[in-house]
């Protein structure tokens, strides 16, 4: 998986996927002018949840890379068409416009934004996705894709591009009903995260194993909610052989979020986090776990599983007491096919 650090330092790496737009609108609404093409600068500083002047000094630095990807400003006569065209209320001398193209490149470009590092989130998987699902050898022998596999894609694609996006124009413009089209939208992206799981353990059961993870793995995790997450958990540990698999999240849990034995029936208690990616496991979360675990449960495997990293500490205090430490790069080998050592 290619780290965001790579694509915040790499003009190349951000160049080659600017393209990608649809991301924006896969983490919130991007509100557009009239002309339904540009937003101004209050517009992208909105959207990341920055200060205006965070936004204008990006620009400074990186002015000719912005440009190049639909950034301009305009002035005069061509300021005085724009606004009897697109019905936009200015007064001030200039006006600083932004494409989609350019907003995306001021996402690959921020570092203090938190919509910004999951609009990298999204981009980054994306970019790994494709590179990783791209034939090694073109020549007749090589098996197509199935209709089935094209199928499925598209449908994600449809429901990830144009569905969700419009549900997302139609809430911002909504009144009454706006709490039905939520609740709509959530049902769409529900069937959306499905499809793609679906997807994911058939290439998995069908196709042949291999050493490295599956591409798109992460993308749907990261879009599972709390209870989703829980349960595909619960789905890796039976896959594996573990018996008795309980999800037990929620009040009255007892410090773990699953229970079951091992293959080779070994007491076994797991702690799920959703984490965002750049976030971290600290040593307070485990040495909490750690009393749920070894003292309430008395269990003699422990998982803590989550979506992101450990810190230094919080591995050692894992090595120490005994408890696994699941981190996001364990989790996407995890579910795409590799087996936790603990289990076998």
């Amino acid at each position: 998986m290619i780290d965001q650090t790579a694509l915040l330092e790499s003009k190349s790496l951000r160049t080659s996927v600017a393209a990608h737009t649809e991301v924006l609108d896969r983490v919130k609404t991007l509100s557009l002018l009239p002309d339904g093409m540009h937003v101004t600068t209050a517009m992208v500083a909105a959207y990341f949840q920055v200060g205006i002047n965070a936004v204008r000094s990006l620009v400074l630095d990186h002015r000719e890379e912005i440009e190049a990807n639909g950034y301009r400003v305009l002035s005069g006569a061509e300021l005085s068409s724009f606004k009897e065209l697109s019905g936009i209320q200015s007064h001030t001398p200039s006006l600083a416009l932004f494409s989609r193209r350019a907003v995306l490149n001021v996402a690959m470009l921020l570092r203090d934004s938190e919509v910004a590092r999951q609009v990298r989130t999204y981009l980054l998987d994306m970019e790994y996705m494709a590179r990783t699902a791209a034939p090694v050898d073109n020549s007749v022998h090589s098996p197509a894709d199935s209709l089935d596999d094209r199928i499925d894609r598209r449908i994600v694609d449809i429901l990830g591009t144009a569905v969700v996006p419009l549900f997302n124009a139609l809430i911002e413009t909504s009144g009454e009903h706006r709490k039905e089209l939520i609740d709509l939208r959530q049902d769409i992206q529900r069937v959306e995260r499905r499809l793609c799981l679906h997807h994911t353990r058939l290439r998995r059961l069908e196709g042949p194993r291999e050493d490295r993870p599956l591409a798109g793995v992460m993308a749907a995790i990261d879009a599972m909610n709390g209870y989703e997450f829980e349960e595909h958990i619960a789905a890796l540990l039976r896959r594996d052989g573990c018996t008795d698999v309980v999800v037990r999240g929620g009040g009255g849990d007892r410090g773990v979020d699953i229970t079951g034995r091992t293959p080779d029936g070994r007491p076994l208690v797991v702690q799920c986090k959703r984490f965002a990616p750049h976030n971290s496991v600290t040593s307070p979360d485990i040495q909490k776990f750690l009393g749920a675990a070894k003292v309430l449960h008395k269990a003699d495997v422990a998982l803590y599983v989550a979506t992101c990293p450990f810190t230094r500490e919080a591995l050692n205090i894992s090595a120490e007491g005994g408890i696994t430490a699941v981190h996001r790069g364990l989790l996407e080998a995890w579910s795409a096919g590799t087996a936790l050592n603990v289990l076998k």
